[in-house]
């Protein structure tokens, strides 16, 4: 069930009673005005088709608190502390008045983040960017009309990146040790829920400190680490065909353990398969048992060659606007988005851009082909010999890696300020909604907040002595 509440009519209708006065220049303040709640509810509003049943927390609530979350970074139960004890906090999230409690308790984030997914904070970006201002750093640059015309304007700015997850480092003899210990764990279930049979032997302690003699030492000789791997892939493949017994028994498993024992016979496959052919790579590669689904991405940084987590590509157009093009855990090649985002600013514009400025994997022939057909200018050196003109076209060329630096900086404040850095969600759609949500936010308090005028008449005498009219500028807060 679904009842929207609309209790709070104006900023000055916020806690009127016992005096209170909020700044209108706080930020949280402006934000909230920047943001169409009411467009943006429709879609929320269609999870909940029952007419009966318990209310559901408003989408500004919930849609809110996420906001508040990925700005401050901080966690569930001091999310509901923070928005407890801050009113500004309480009136972006849609409350009619102070109150000294959160509206909702830490366990209902985790349905807030279910219920909004990805698909819905992506149109929700788009409704935010659609008539949105130039950010500071694009201030002073010409507008591009957003009307259909053959000549081509503007510039888009492509990279990807990858936010990782929050998982251990992923070396084989912790990962098989890992599944080794919830099958041991699923051995005693079936054992006290059902003895069927003497329990059988799984050689706990022992594997315990083989496996403890190998992570505690200072130096892990090639050899010793296969030794190791031996003996835990030998526990792996004794406790799957226990577990077998057990069913065919008759036990039936809980549904908690059947994902973790899916998981862990596929990684015994992998495991067994890199071991025996002596490699450390196989497609669709598990790095985790309880996030089965995060692959390791190949990125060539200095600081981390391997980050384990979701690889998205962003574009930035001419007002400094971003926009998530694709997101997914598994490996791909960003220059196959090229020709996609592209078209997808000409339908936003009516028109391709002037330049698209990208690095080295996105000029491919087929894509080069494309920027020909279209007229679009593509950074990085003209293909044959230099021309006459070579010394004019490496200006334009240092120019254009200036100009790419701005993809860059959003990334850091993404990563910095608004919590992609680090990926803290445990389910796949979450942890991609997290994703497009530090994108919106970063969008959110990138772009100014322009003139906000208020107007305000009370009938009440005492509080019509305090109706003002309010006109300022959000870069001056």
């Amino acid at each position: 069930m679904y009842n929207r509440d609309d209790n709070q009519i104006s900023f000055f209708d916020f806690n009127q009673s016992c005096g209170m006065q909020l700044d209108p220049q706080n930020e949280w303040i402006l934000r909230s005005q920047q943001i169409d709640w009411d467009a943006m509810e429709k879609s929320y509003r269609e999870l909940f088709p029952s007419k009966t049943g318990r209310p559901a927390k408003s989408f500004r609530m919930a849609f809110g608190s996420l906001i508040i979350q990925k700005r401050k970074q901080i966690a569930d139960r001091a999310l509901v502390k923070e928005i407890a004890e801050n009113p500004y906090l309480q009136y972006f999230i849609g409350l009619p008045r102070f109150q000294n409690s959160c509206p909702f308790t830490a366990p209902a984030l985790v349905s807030f983040r279910k219920r909004i997914h990805e698909d819905m904070i992506i149109a929700a970006n788009e409704m935010l960017l659609q008539d949105a201002e130039s950010t500071p750093e694009h201030s002073d640059e010409p507008e591009v009309p957003e009307t259909k015309s053959d000549e081509n304007t503007g510039t888009v700015i492509l990279d990807a990146t990858c936010s990782p997850q929050n998982i251990k480092y992923p070396q084989d003899f912790v990962l098989c040790m890992d599944g080794i210990e919830k099958l041991q764990e699923m051995i005693d279930y079936f054992h006290r829920e059902y003895h069927p049979f003497p329990k059988p032997r799984t050689y706990r302690r022992v594997m315990r400190e083989e496996y403890l003699a190998l992570a505690k030492a200072k130096k892990r000789p090639v050899k010793k680490i296969r030794q190791v791997l031996r003996k835990e892939l030998g526990c792996l493949s004794r406790d799957i065909r226990y577990i077998e017994e057990y069913l065919s028994a008759g036990c039936i498993m809980p549904e908690k353990y059947r994902k973790y024992y899916e998981t862990i016979k596929v990684l015994y496959e992998q495991q067994k398969y890199m071991f025996d052919n002596h490699t450390h790579s196989i497609e669709n590669r598990i790095v985790s048992i309880s996030q089965p689904y995060v692959r390791p991405i190949v990125r060539g940084k200095a600081k981390s060659p391997v980050e384990f987590g979701a690889k998205y590509d962003l574009s930035i157009d001419e007002k400094g606007h971003a926009r998530l093009e694709k997101i997914s855990f598994d490996p791909y090649n960003e220059s196959t988005i090229f020709q996609d985002a592209l078209n997808r600013y000409f339908q936003r514009t009516g028109h391709y851009p002037e330049r698209v400025l990208v690095d080295k994997i996105y000029r491919t022939r087929s894509n080069l082909a494309f920027c020909k057909e279209h007229g679009i200018r593509i950074s990085g050196p003209k293909l044959g010999r230099p021309s006459e003109d070579s010394k004019t076209d490496k200006k334009v060329e240092n120019q254009d890696n200036t100009d790419r630096i701005e993809v860059e900086r959003f990334f850091s404040l993404e990563k910095r300020c608004n919590g992609a850095g680090l990926i803290v969600t445990k389910l796949e759609e979450t942890s991609i909604a997290s994703i497009a949500l530090s994108v919106f936010v970063t969008n959110l308090f990138a772009i100014p907040c322009g003139n906000l005028f208020l107007y305000y008449i009370s009938d009440d005498e005492r509080l019509a002595q305090g109706a003002y009219f309010m006109f300022f500028d959000a870069e001056d807060a």
